[in-house]
């Protein structure tokens, strides 16, 4: 029986996630076996400081990639917003699965349970690790103040309920289902109070780029509207070259045929900020596609199974919000809070 060796990070909600893509595979191809690698990244092991300052990229995904390199594993599965925009050579994202709740959720430290961001106390301490979330939060709830929480789920909710120190924290709404940790949500932020980051809630497998075997496996995997809306908000942040140092963040949806995509760009402290909405019409229909395209990757992703057209558009899509943005002057607010994050 053929062996399929699947990467993963060690901590939990990496490993359920892994566990839901292999059970998928597992029905589809029931003579093959798949056996899981755990392994920790720089990410897991640097805990004490902000993501936005360790300046590295490829935080939670240089050692899974390692591994795929190596030939040690045949495929990774990530969280699709840990993959930056541009990959390293010789590797390529897959499939993306069909994506969960790509909101932002509120937990509230037990003797605050019942309230909301806007009814916590004046100068209550909020927890996050995302530049992105203070930012837009800050704008908006004036009265709060936020502050670095770094750690898996379980660290972050145990410092949450053990210490007086936080009043909330900010998570994934994603993870917390994943983890079944529904009850602990407070609220759920919506676009207007918080933009959710690009590829949130969604699932990535990423594969060796040369590897057609295992990308024919794992391209069954892809769901065409979460593939295309992840290609849309990709395309915006590698346009913009945003990254985890910087506060952009993005919303999309499809409806009758039409890709709408938001975008917005913040300073550090949400007082200056820009946000545009563009659409586009994309067709989903399968079409015959006329032999292999040399470069067939599209901000990292490789999609054969679903057309060409429809991927192509929704990549100018978030190519000219990104324009758009930068001609209005997006640029300054950027490279200001960069500066700025790379000063503190």
């Amino acid at each position: 029986m053929r062996v399929i060796r699947v990467g993963t990070r060690k901590s939990q909600l990496a490993r359920i996630q892994t566990d839901s893509v292999v059970a998928v595979l597992k029905a589809l191809y029931p003579g093959l076996q798949f056996e899981i690698v755990a392994m920790s990244t720089t990410g897991d092991k640097i805990l004490d400081t902000a993501l936005s300052k360790i300046g590295e990229k490829s935080l939670f995904t240089k050692e899974l990639e390692h591994a795929l390199e190596k030939n040690e594993v045949d495929l990774v599965v990530h969280s699709l917003k840990d993959l930056p925009t541009v990959l390293p050579p010789g590797f390529t994202i897959g499939a993306i699965c069909k994506r969960e709740n790509p909101y932002d959720a509120v937990v509230f430290h037990p003797k605050f349970v019942g309230k909301t961001l806007e009814t916590l106390p004046e100068k209550s301490v909020v927890g996050t690790s995302s530049l992105r979330r203070a930012a837009q939060l800050q704008r908006k709830f004036p009265h709060l103040e936020f502050k670095s929480i770094r750690g898996n789920l379980n660290t972050r909710l145990r410092k949450l309920d053990e210490f007086q120190e936080f009043s909330a924290i900010i998570l994934a709404a994603a993870g917390l289902q994943r983890m079944g940790w529904q009850h602990r949500v407070g609220q759920i932020l919506h676009p207007e109070e918080c933009m959710y980051a690009v590829g949130q809630g969604a699932l990535g497998v990423e594969v060796r780029a040369k590897d057609q075997d295992i990308l024919d496996l794992v391209g069954v995997l892809h769901d065409p509207e979460t593939l295309l809306r992840c290609i849309a908000e990709r395309a915006f942040l590698r346009h913009l070259e945003g990254g985890c140092s910087v506060p952009v963040a993005v919303h999309t949806a499809m409806k009758d045929g039409q890709l709408y995509l938001t975008g917005g760009v913040w300073s550090l402290d949400g007082s200056d900020s820009m946000q545009e909405t563009m659409q586009a019409t994309i067709c989903v229909t399968a079409q015959h596609e006329d032999g292999p395209e040399d470069d067939p990757q599209l901000v990292g992703i490789t999609a054969r199974n679903i057309p060409r057209q429809a991927q192509l558009a929704a990549e100018n899509l978030g190519i000219s919000l990104a324009s758009l943005l930068l001609n209005k002057g997006a640029k300054n607010i950027l490279d200001v809070a960069r500066q700025l994050n790379d000063a503190h």
